[in-house]
């Protein structure tokens, strides 16, 4: 028998953006999001004055059922400063948006792209748990070794790309569809605000897709790789603070399960992870 593991709700496509800047136009691109059942991450910097105009209550009221993320107090690129630069960038960022969010944020976009091996290390030291690049992965079956050099499948402008295979997808395989972007590139460019609304109404109002954050994606990947199994693979164990879903078997009747945190569930047949 084989084991396939699955997204909250026994469901096996994730979808979720990210977008970048956090500028006024962010308002209408949630609304957009909300009226279709979406969500994402919006990376804010904390230093620039489109954020310091924002009271803390507008704030909350605007990302309310959305994750705010980091993008470096001043959006700095972050492979061409000093090192003790980098930390307080961070740090300051992710300081400022805890206090008016109220949460705890551990997520991050990278500002222009830029990262390296040592900037990963810093981040670490930062306590962020991922980072987005503005590398296209291009590929639905993708999840990041190392979430701190997580690529997208793909920019908002090539989504449509990929809408179909997404949807029409029937094979119990778990896909993500993970599109960054800018909001205010919906008033400059050929894909405009027409184009998202498109966008969302195709991908948005279905059973078989989750709809996440990029904190609740990386979290729940983290919690599947947590997981303990017996040798024999008759019992899992789950440690983390997540529920996790997986199937069991391919072919004739697959039988999906459910760990709850800190549970321990009796599998019926040896296993084989796939």
């Amino acid at each position: 028998m084989r084991i396939c593991y699955m997204y909250p709700g026994a469901k096996f496509k994730a979808l979720t953006f990210s977008f970048d800047d956090g500028v006024v136009q962010d308002r209408k691109l949630i609304d957009i999001f909300n009226r279709n059942g979406l969500k994402g991450t919006f990376n804010l910097n904390t230093g620039l004055r489109r954020f310091r105009e924002l009271s803390a209550q507008e704030i909350k009221e605007i990302y309310a059922g959305h994750e705010i993320a980091c993008h470096g107090e001043y959006h700095p690129t972050f492979d061409q400063i000093p090192r003790s630069e980098l930390m307080r960038e961070v740090w300051h960022d992710r300081e400022k948006l805890e206090a008016v969010s109220d949460t705890v944020i551990t997520g991050l976009a990278y500002p222009n792209g830029s990262f390296s091996p040592e900037v990963m290390d810093i981040l670490r030291h930062a306590g962020i748990e991922y980072a987005r690049t503005t590398v296209a992965c291009r590929k639905l079956r993708y999840m990041p070794e190392d979430f701190l050099a997580w690529h997208p499948t793909c920019h908002y402008r090539d989504a449509l790309e990929f809408v179909d295979d997404f949807l029409s997808e029937k094979r119990p395989l778990p896909l993500l569809f993970y599109i960054w972007g800018h909001s205010y590139e919906f008033d400059r460019g050929v894909k405009n605000w027409q184009f998202m609304e498109y966008l969302a109404a195709r991908l948005g109002g279905r059973d078989d897709i989750w709809y996440a954050t990029n904190i609740e994606v990386c979290r729940y990947q983290k919690a599947i790789r947590a997981l303990q199994f017996s040798t024999d693979g008759r019992r899992v164990y789950n440690p983390s603070a997540e529920t996790v879903w997986f199937q069991v078997g391919w072919e004739g009747t697959p039988q999906a399960y459910s760990v709850a945190p800190g549970e321990t569930v009796e599998i019926k047949e040896p296993l084989e992870t796939y």
